[in-house]
């Protein structure tokens, strides 16, 4: 089987530090490769990937000046359906640009869909839909409008991620420092239940940061790290007596609640989008609904069996899961 795995190029494949979406698109890329099937990875050239390597942007245009995203983005998708015919599959994980193109192939194409940044974008889904495969990341996040091939939620290399059976005395909030993630929120229910509050993550709302985050940093009681990767990213995940996942916005996933258990670190998020999926109310965490029930399940964290967190990890959000899923999914569609 000869597929083509189309990369998002806002970050390098795997990314360094930030890049959800290329993170994703490497573990699956490389369990793949493991499995036999000879994959084209379609992504930076500066990427990393055991199969095969293609592409135009030197690196992602998110990672330094001098590259425009329009113009690199549609030099990237032209290069990978020029060579379409050369292979069975496409899979896309680059958003809705590349559907355009499904019309004008004879090759049957995935689309992994990431979450709707907004519903003006829902156009462009529901005129390729019957076209293009859709797989939804969580059953919260499917469109009401669009059919879907399959819900395959993420998985990761769990092994990779360092059990701490202890944590520590520390909260800790990991994400976007954005109206979306609730960063305020986890200040306001750190400062609440009287705890210290980690926050980890990109700046990527500076007006909500300055109003909202800033202002309450004060290097001991709020300790802001900025964006963390490697062994310190692993670390800080899984020393925490739990993570604050208090969205603003119903997610279609959340790596970092999945991450963060995986490490043994329960999480307490507002039960909004694709949290009831991920999260064990009082197996795992804890599913919320106010700022208050939030505070009160913070002094709730010593109930929860950092194992068990450890073990639903184990048990659901493999990368090897998610993986024979895509595979299964492939072979359908090629009706193999």
């Amino acid at each position: 089987m000869r597929v083509a795995m189309l990369s998002s190029i806002s970050w390098r494949t795997p990314p360094r530090a930030y890049g959800p979406w290329e993170l994703v698109t490497s573990l699956l890329t490389e369990a793949l490769v493991a499995r036999g099937v000879d994959v084209t990875l379609f992504a930076t050239l500066d990427s990393l990937t055991s199969g095969k390597l293609d592409g135009v942007a030197p690196h992602g245009y998110s990672e330094g000046a001098g590259l425009d995203a329009k113009v690199w983005e549609t030099l990237h998708f032209g290069h990978l359906f020029e060579r379409a015919g050369e292979f069975d599959l496409i899979h896309n994980q680059a958003d809705f640009p590349p559907l355009a193109f499904s019309r004008l192939i004879g090759t049957p194409m995935v689309t992994t869909i990431h979450g709707f940044g907004s519903e003006r974008i829902l156009p462009v889904y529901e005129e390729y839909d019957g076209d293009v495969a859709y797989v939804a990341i969580s059953d919260a996040d499917r469109a009401p409008s669009l059919s879907y091939a399959a819900t395959i939620h993420h998985g990761i290399p769990v092994d990779d991620f360092p059990f701490d059976p202890n944590g520590s005395d520390d909260l800790l909030f990991f994400g976007r420092i954005h109206a979306d993630k609730g960063a305020g929120e986890a200040i306001r229910a750190a400062q609440a239940s009287g705890r210290r509050l980690i926050l980890c993550g990109l700046v990527q709302d500076e007006a909500y940061h300055q109003r909202e985050v800033a202002p309450f940093i004060d290097g001991d009681r709020v300790v802001y790290r900025g964006v963390v990767g490697g062994r310190e990213r692993l670390e800080t995940l899984g020393h925490a007596r739990g993570l604050l996942h208090l969205i603003g916005f119903d997610e279609p996933f959340g790596l970092s609640v999945v991450e963060a258990m995986a490490c043994g670190t329960p999480v307490i998020a507002y039960r909004r989008g694709s949290m009831p999926e991920l999260i064990d109310d009082g197996v795992t965490g804890f599913l919320v609904d106010t700022p208050d029930e939030a505070v009160a399940a913070i002094a709730r964290l010593d109930q929860i069996d950092r194992r068990a967190c450890r073990a639903a990890v184990e048990r659901r959000f493999t990368v090897d899961r998610m993986a024979d899923d895509y595979l299964a999914l492939y072979r359908r569609l090629l009706g193999r």
